[in-house]
This record gives structure tokens, C-alpha cells and sequence, in this order.
């Protein structure tokens, strides 16, 4: 068994090394633990010091990609270099190091595909109550759309099995958090939290510019995945909405036609009831399309996932042949 622990890092120059001894390199049920770096693009010495710290595994960008490019980068490698779990942590020493044993022993235990570190966030006393609240909300809201249960749905400290790794695939720019934990509740994976300790603070967070950026950003991602994984629930549903504001209008028309003599118009009415029931159809229509198109996507996803596991295999089939003797 061998666990790979990813640093995805930008500009962490000054808090690698922390991070690094913090973490461990033995660990019970394991047979290998490897660390790999994830550089993304950075303009400090990153790389330098992760070499000079003696991490058996660094990933350079040229340029800064964003955080979910990097830990797909970090996802693919570790699957090529045959790791059985992979746990992610920041590079900013921001999760205790020591809670690994325990954010993998679901793994180990086989209950669980994908592990997410729970901050505890109301005991966090550097989190102001907005922050709180909004940390909280946002996990409600993952929680509805992944229909699991994941106190912490923002933490990045996280363990993976191999088979939850091969089948997830981030297609946002921007974090990799929140898209991770709905499509794994979509392939009905099994997901589990653990309780995890934090570290103080190195460094403000550079993952956005202000609460209110972030909580637009992460809004939008939550429906476009949520869309991406039920089009047709979702679509379905905004056109009922519209179908029964048409009806109640088109109900008002007929109502004050025929209460009145048809002699005060309320033509606006029937207008508004025309125009929804047959955005309604059309948005039903468009549901049904993409329910289609989701389908090609899980066929998509299942040679993706394919292809994967070949290139690890081929991978591993050359280093255990670059280690066999002549």
C-alpha cells in the first residue's frame, strides 16, 4: 500500500518547510509514504526549496493555473505513481499534520471513498462570524445538492482511494472543494468527515479577493455543477415554475373575461400566460436535451477513467522494470 500526500503550492516558499515536517513519512497500513509538490507557476524559489527538502515527487508549472488545476495535476500523478490513497493538504501548514492516521482510516477500514477533513470551523476563533455563517451555509448547500453529509464542505484537507481519484475529473477554474464532494455524491461514492485540528494562520487566504467574491464565485459553481451532474431535475423544475405562473395568469384572464363581460381587457394577462407555458415547454425541452448530452458525458467519463488506469499500469509496468536487474 502507498500513500502519496500532494502540496499543491504557489509562492509557499516561506511556508513549505514548515508544512513538509510536519509531515509524516511512516504510517501504519502503509508500506510507502511520498510526498509530492504541485509548483503552480510560482515566483519565488518554490521548486528550489521542495528539492531541497527532499520531496520525492515536484510538478513545476510555468505559469499560475489556479489551485483546481493544480490538484488534478497532483490527482493524475499520484494515480501514475501508484498510490493506493491520496490525501491533500495546503501548503500553508494550515491542517495538522497529525490527523492524517485518522483522515485515511476510513479508507483503510473500507467505509469510505473520499475522507474530508472537518475544521470545526465555529471553534476556529480566527474566523470572524460572517465567515462562520457563510462556511456553514455553503455546507448546507452542498449537502442538498450531493445528498451527503459533509460538515466542512470548503476544507482542501482530504483523502482520496485510488478508485474515487480514477473518477474524478474538476472542470472549474477556480476550487476544486466543492465540485469534488457533489460529483462524488453523483457517482454515489461513500463519503465520510473526520474531525481535524488547524494551525494559526501563516498567511491570508489567496484564493479570493474578499468574503463576498468568494461566495459569488462558489454560488455559481455549486449550480453549474449541480446542473452539469442533474440537468434534468433541474431543468424541469425551473419550468414548472414557469408553467404555473402561466396557468395562474391565464386563470386571472379567464376569470375576469368571464366575470366581467370580457369588457376590461386584462389582456397582459393572457399575454404573460402564453409567453410561460411555452418557455416552460421550451426549458422542459432543453432539460430533456441535456439529460441526453449527460449521458455521453458518463460514457465520456468511463473511458476517461479507463484510460487512467492504463497509463498508471503502463507507468508502473516501466518503473518496476527500470528497478529489475540486468
Amino acid at each position: 500500500m502507498k500513500l502519496v500526500i500532494q502540496i499543491p503550492c504557489f509562492n509557499e516558499a516561506e511556508n513549505l518547510p514548515q508544512t513538509v515536517a510536519a509531515l509524516p513519512r511512516e504510517l501504519d497500513g502503509f508500506d510507502a509514504v511520498e510526498l509530492l509538490v504541485i509548483d503552480d507557476g510560482s515566483t519565488d524559489n518554490t521548486a528550489e526549496v521542495a528539492r531541497g527538502l527532499g520531496i520525492e515527487h515536484l510538478i513545476s508549472f510555468s505559469e499560475n493555473r489556479g489551485l483546481a488545476k493544480a490538484f488534478m495535476a497532483g490527482i493524475d500523478a499520484a494515480i501514475a505513481l501508484g498510490a493506493d490513497v491520496i490525501v491533500n493538504t495546503d501548503a500553508d501548514n494550515q491542517y495538522d499534520a497529525s490527523c492524517i492516521p485518522a483522515l485515511v482510516q476510513p479508507i483503510l477500514r473500507g467505509e469510505a471513498d473520499m475522507v474530508i477533513g472537518d475544521r470545526q470551523v465555529n471553534s476556529i476563533d480566527e474566523f470572524s462570524a460572517t465567515k462562520k455563517r457563510l462556511q456553514r451555509f455553503g455546507s448546507w448547500v452542498v449537502r442538498l445538492a450531493s445528498q451527503a453529509d459533509i460538515p466542512d464542505a470548503t476544507s482542501g484537507f482530504r483523502a482520496l482511494s485510488r478508485q474515487a481519484a480514477l473518477g474524478l475529473f474538476v472542470t472549474s477554474d477556480f476550487t476544486y472543494t466543492l465540485e469534488t464532494i457533489i460529483q462524488a455524491g453523483a457517482a454515489n461514492l461513500r463519503l465520510a468527515a473526520v474531525p481535524v485540528k488547524t494551525n494559526p494562520a501563516t498567511r491570508p487566504s489567496r484564493l479570493f479577493g474578499s468574503m463576498w467574491t468568494y461566495v459569488k464565485r462558489s454560488a455559481v459553481t455549486i449550480m453549474r455543477i449541480y446542473t452539469m451532474y442533474n440537468p434534468l431535475r433541474t431543468f424541469l423544475v425551473v419550468a414548472l415554475v414557469l408553467f404555473l405562473a402561466g396557468l395562474f395568469a391565464g386563470g386571472r384572464f379567464l376569470y375576469f373575461f368571464f366575470t366581467t363581460d370580457g369588457q376590461t381587457g386584462h389582456v397582459q394577462s393572457l399575454i404573460f400566460a402564453a409567453i410561460s407555458i411555452l418557455a416552460a415547454f421550451q426549458i422542459g425541452m432543453s432539460g430533456v436535451v441535456a439529460d441526453l448530452i449527460g449521458a455521453n458525458r458518463k460514457l465520456l467519463e468511463s473511458v476517461l477513467r479507463r484510460v487512467r488506469s492504463l497509463e498508471a499500469a503502463a507507468d508502473q509496468d516501466k518503473t518496476d522494470s527500470a528497478k529489475r536487474p540486468e
